[in-house]
């Protein structure tokens, strides 16, 4: 006979409030961020803590996008289009990629399989700063610094989804992949139809955390490129901040655009949640 465990209210209220404290206090810099974005330049640069503009302004939205008559004074939609752009190359081509050589690590045998996991790994513990001059040098000497190119392919791939993908592929039995060969199945098309589908949370991870990086990504980009038509939404950005516009502190706009930065990476994060949290293999070993 089960025991449910007795929890007084005032211990039930206690936790609830400190729930809510702690969320305020997570929620409380975004809250921040939309009211100033809707204030003027001199109520936000005087009242930075407040959440009430006063008055209300919709000026910096409008300056961001160039809507309402407003002359748009960043070039923020191709910041959004280059941002997308590469973001979702990026993302495909990790997520092919790393599983692919994550199932080969984890499921064929090959001399020095272990000696190119430990390498993989070890990758993991060098600072990615150290890594852009080397990186510069690269796509310097196959001609495609400052383009698109550039910029996509040296992110194609990266150690830690390589490790990820490899230790969801472990626990996949063995038997899915015994039984698909005895069918006829040959190596990527055991690959492809049987066990990369018994990963789809490892799959979704690995998209999200790739797009996720490809979008917030700024150092590389910065090194990669140097011509405005290649800004993405975070070196816009940032050249907006150390001063590009040259008109004073405008807080309003520059929040509104970081803003903007950050609501396809919430949006995709929100829609998948759910199958971060899904079984992987059950399923599959009962039928």
């Amino acid at each position: 006979m089960s025991t449910r465990t007795y929890r007084s209210p005032r211990r039930q209220l206690l936790s609830y409030a400190l729930l809510i404290l702690f969320a305020a206090l997570f929620l409380l810099p975004f809250l921040l961020q939309i009211a100033n974005s809707l204030k003027t330049d001199g109520d936000a640069s005087s009242n930075g803590l407040s959440l009430i503009p006063h008055p209300l302004s919709t000026a910096g939205w409008q300056q961001v996008l160039g809507v309402g008559g407003t002359p748009g004074v960043t070039d923020f939609p191709r910041w959004f289009v280059n941002s997308v752009l590469v973001s979702v190359l990026i993302t495909a081509g990790r997520v092919f990629l790393d599983s692919l050589a994550g199932y080969a690590l984890a499921r064929l045998q090959f001399r020095g399989r272990r000696l190119v996991f430990g390498l993989i790994v070890a990758t993991l513990m060098v600072p990615n700063v150290a890594l852009l001059i080397p990186q510069f040098l690269v796509i310097k000497e196959l001609g495609i610094f400052n383009s698109y190119p550039g910029m996509v392919l040296p992110m194609l791939t990266d150690a830690t989804g390589i490790y990820m993908m490899r230790q969801f592929f472990m626990q996949v039995p063995v038997v899915l992949e015994e039984s698909a060969r005895i069918d006829g199945a040959g190596t990527f098309t055991t690959y492809w139809r049987v066990v990369l589908p018994m990963v789809k949370p490892g799959i979704i991870t690995l998209t999200i955390l790739s797009f996720q990086g490809a979008w917030n990504q700024y150092a590389f980009f910065l090194v990669a490129t140097v011509s405005p038509q290649y800004f993405t939404l975070t070196t816009g950005l940032a050249n907006v901040v150390n001063g590009g516009l040259s008109a004073g502190n405008q807080f309003p706009l520059k929040l509104a655009a970081a803003m903007l930065t950050t609501v396809p990476v919430a949006i995709l994060f929100f829609v998948f949640q759910r199958y971060l949290r899904a079984s992987r293999f059950d399923a599959a070993v009962k039928g």
